[in-house]
């Protein structure tokens, strides 16, 4: 029965690795270290599932030996007997669970180290990016500010021009002002005038 249930497992796991070779073959990227990751992780995954199904069937023949035992004349040495079996299918159990995280812990450790050591190697790389995106934000901003101030400059020339224009209005239209006074007081004296040598006349 032991025999029968391991050589289940194993059938499954076989079952279950197939697909995930296929997949890792057809997608062609995976490295060995990956490859190797994989392959570890799955035999951590077979043991925790084989040390699971010896427990059950463990408990499974403990159960029917208990049952035996109340059957034959010495029953408490066939069911010391029967513990001392499950004991060893528990022992065997917890090694087999045992060793497979240990090979997952050893993988994930293994894993981290090298995603640590990727990005040791990329921070020069990614330190660059940051300093040509800030080299680059510096010039656009100095971009965006020279054209800032070139449209400030252009505003204050074109205000400058206004006012002047204005000014020169205001004195031509000063100037235009006096000329007409000045015409309207001499025309006025020259009445005067007229009026005086005309009142004399008389």
């Amino acid at each position: 029965m032991e025999n029968r249930s391991l050589s289940v497992v194993a059938g499954l796991i076989t079952l279950l690795a197939m697909p995930l070779a296929a997949l890792a073959a057809e997608s062609g990227t995976e490295t060995d270290q990956q490859a190797s990751w994989r392959e570890r992780l799955d035999k951590a995954s077979a043991l925790q599932i084989e040390s699971k199904a010896l427990k059950e069937d463990g408990l499974k023949r403990n159960e029917q030996k208990y049952l035996e035992c109340g059957k034959k004349f010495l029953v408490n040495s066939c069911r010391i007997d029967a513990d001392r079996e499950y004991q060893k299918t528990t022992h065997e159990a917890r090694r087999l669970e045992a060793e497979g995280k240990a090979l997952e812990r050893e993988v994930k450790k293994e894993q981290l180290a090298d995603r640590d050591k990727r990005r040791a190697e990329e921070a020069p790389r990614r330190e660059a990016d940051m300093q040509m995106r800030e080299a680059e934000t510096a010039a656009s901003r100095q971009v965006s500010e020279l054209h800032t101030e070139a449209v400030r400059s252009d505003k204050a020339k074109k205000a400058a021009e206004g006012a002047k224009r204005k000014a020169e209005q205001a004195e031509k239209h000063r100037q235009k002002q006096e000329a007409h006074d000045a015409k309207v007081a001499a025309k006025k004296l020259e009445a005067e005038r007229r009026a005086a040598e005309g009142g004399e006349k008389k």
